[in-house]
């Protein structure tokens, strides 16, 4: 259960990190690129977050509602991805693609509106951004390695003793992507909550 047990397990999970990885990219180009197109989808997306933001606003603290919120949507996500992913890794593959895109969406729209990049990357995004974003990026990544287990127990047998040792790492990783979330959630409800207001 420990951080080194963590890392270590990421080694054994390198091609589905990397697809996760270059499925959120593809997503954050889609939202960049198809600025357009995807709106309708996107606001849909944007508008039920914007909703919450302004009720957690109006709340009497909202530095803590902010980050309750932040830190249970994002961690019950983040996990939910990892054994959801044992429906043949769809779920966390689309997960990857539409998070991917909202941020790409916002970055295109803000540019624009003529916004400050510097101040919405850099103090809107990169405080939080840089722990949260890798979190669910490895948290989906061990969804797609599920969805590959099953799928390769579909289609061909494996030995038994391999499901143990995976079980063990969803685990860990669970726990970890948690901890993580949780850092996350509170640099995103008071640092990026100060920077921003």
């Amino acid at each position: 259960m420990s951080f080194f047990t963590f890392i270590k397990d990421l080694k054994t999970i390198r091609t589905a990190l990397l697809l996760s990885c270059i499925l959120f990219t593809v997503g954050v180009i889609a939202g960049w690129v198809g600025t357009v197109s995807l709106e309708k989808l996107l606001l849909e997306q944007i508008e039920g977050l914007s909703e919450i933001s302004n009720n957690l606003r109006e709340s009497s603290n909202p530095m803590l509602s902010f980050f309750i919120f932040i830190f249970l949507n994002n961690s019950i996500k983040g996990v939910l991805m990892i054994f959801l992913g044992s429906l043949l890794g769809i779920i966390p593959a689309l997960f990857l693609l539409i998070n991917g895109a909202v941020i790409g969406y916002l970055v295109h729209i803000s540019t624009l509106q003529g916004e400050d990049m510097f101040n919405l990357i850099v103090k809107g995004l990169l405080p939080h951004g840089i722990i949260e974003i890798p979190a669910i990026i490895i948290a989906c990544a061990f969804g797609l390695h599920f969805g590959g287990k099953v799928a390769s127990r579909m289609f061909r047998p494996t030995r038994g003793a391999e499901w143990p040792v995976f079980m063990r790492q969803t685990l860990t990783a669970s726990i970890w992507i948690v901890i993580l979330l949780f850092i996350a959630a509170i640099i995103e409800s008071t640092i990026t909550f100060s920077l921003l207001s």
